[in-house]
């Protein structure tokens, strides 16, 4: 038996403004940071669990702080009794009486709570010595129902029918993992398209996309309609007439602007429209699908939890569904979405980019593709080329791919020495003793 010995968080940021690096129409200087968790355990056998909150910095000092105050919930605790049961575990955070009432299910304890069971995971998934996605692709369906809460999705979803979806899936586990090792998992980059780049860079990156195998790539708009119209002849130009181009509004349009802006960026043949409006909007998005159609309407990186996209999904808000490996409560709740997905006959392709999302939502993806859907044709993975070099297991993409990981854990450990080195405020890259663009390139 093992007992949890340490929780301990880190307030870990990126200098990712000084270069424009994920510069939009709604977060034009971001720096990309991570309330980072660390769960200890006196196994003796030095494996540890890692989970974090995706920030773009100001703030991260909050989400920290969600996440120390989770500590309690560990500290003491059994960690085979946590890891054994996870669906009790999940529902343990997600059920307290108090912490619900600053919710409830959304917001930053939400997501506070999400570092916690991704971190467990984590430590889950080092001790069996798989990588998270074929940990869970090994689960026996009544196991991975069991991870789910029906709770408010039942008229949507129920267990019974995601019993059927996940038995269905069984017959063909083997032979898609199989497909999974040899081919790899799709991918397209956001690399080209941050806002703040000039025309020069975005052509240069965007033909080096296509280069490198990349079948779609994705432009940020909302800015400056004349700037997005140019932008978007200059990526076609360079891309040609067969790559997808989607683009993404990241929320900076109300429901009318963003349907009479897309008529001007429609002739570009756009793959899909990211983001368009509020992600708390449910019926804006609904409409927007209908005004902007054929163009798909894709969203999910700031939907807060299973219930919002059940009621999107049965409102034809969405036709690219984007899950997010930090944004709602952890693995448990995305499988949860990966369900109603499913369910709903609707595509998945994750959001990603960031710290550490890369690393983290490739399990959620590859899981899918071997245990929930059997889908990866017109499916792939968001791919953003920074900051992978702080992680332990970074990702492996090249021929327009993701490489299935094959060390075991759930991919979110960082380098010794980068929470050092990137701490704020403290850390040397925020005190002016290391030269951020040496480290942050």
């Amino acid at each position: 038996m093992s007992t949890v010995i340490a929780v301990e968080t880190s307030d870990v940021r990126f200098p990712t403004s000084r270069q424009l690096d994920g510069s939009d129409a709604m977060n034009p200087d971001p720096d990309y940071s991570a309330a980072y968790l660390r769960v200890v355990t006196d196994s003796g056998d030095g494996l540890e669990g890692h989970g974090f909150v995706f920030t773009i910095g100001r703030g991260n000092d909050v989400a920290t702080a969600a996440i120390t105050a989770l500590t309690p919930y560990l500290l003491g605790r059994n960690a085979e009794g946590l890891l054994a049961d996870m669906g009790a575990t999940y529902r343990e955070l997600i059920n307290d009486s108090q912490l619900r009432w600053l919710g409830p299910e959304k917001g930053i304890m939400h997501m506070a709570i999400g570092a916690v069971i991704n971190a467990l995971w984590d430590l889950k998934a080092k001790r069996a010595g798989q990588p998270l996605w074929q940990l869970l692709a090994q689960m026996t369906p009544e196991e991975l129902v069991d991870l789910v809460d029906f709770r408010y999705i039942s008229d949507a979803l129920s267990p019974d029918e995601a019993l059927r979806i996940l038995r269905d899936a069984v017959p063909g586990r083997a032979e898609r993992t199989s497909t999974l090792l040899a081919e790899g998992y799709p991918a397209y980059t956001t690399t080209p398209g941050w806002l703040g780049y000039s025309d020069k860079k975005l052509t240069r990156l965007a033909r080096e996309a296509v280069a490198d195998g990349f079948k779609q790539i994705k432009l940020k708009v909302g800015g400056n309609l004349e700037n997005d119209v140019r932008r978007l002849r200059a990526a076609r130009t360079a891309v040609g007439p067969n790559i997808g181009i989607a683009v993404d509004a990241n929320q900076r349009w109300g429901v009318a602007e963003a349907i009479e802006w897309m008529a001007h960026l429609a002739p570009f043949n756009i793959a899909w429209i990211e983001e368009p409006t509020s992600p708390d909007d449910i019926l804006g998005h609904a409409a927007i699908a209908r005004g902007v159609a054929p163009i798909p309407v894709a969203t999910g990186e700031h939907v807060q939890n299973r219930v919002m996209f059940k009621q999107m999904l049965q409102a034809d808000a969405l036709q690219v569904l984007q899950i997010d490996a930090a944004r709602v409560a952890g693995v448990n709740e995305n499988v949860a979405i990966l369900l109603l997905a499913a369910k709903f006959g609707v595509r998945v392709c994750p959001h990603a980019g960031g710290v550490g999302l890369c690393e983290a939502v490739q399990h959620l993806s590859m899981f899918d593709f071997v245990a929930v859907s059997g889908q990866k044709d017109d499916r792939m993975i968001e791919f953003v080329d920074h900051l992978h070099e702080h992680f332990v297991t970074p990702i492996h993409v090249h021929d327009g791919c993701y490489w299935p990981p094959l060390a075991p854990g759930g991919g979110s450990e960082m380098l010794p020495g980068v929470i050092e080195t990137f701490g704020f405020p403290h850390g040397p890259v925020w005190s002016g003793h290391v030269a951020a663009e040496a480290v942050c390139a």
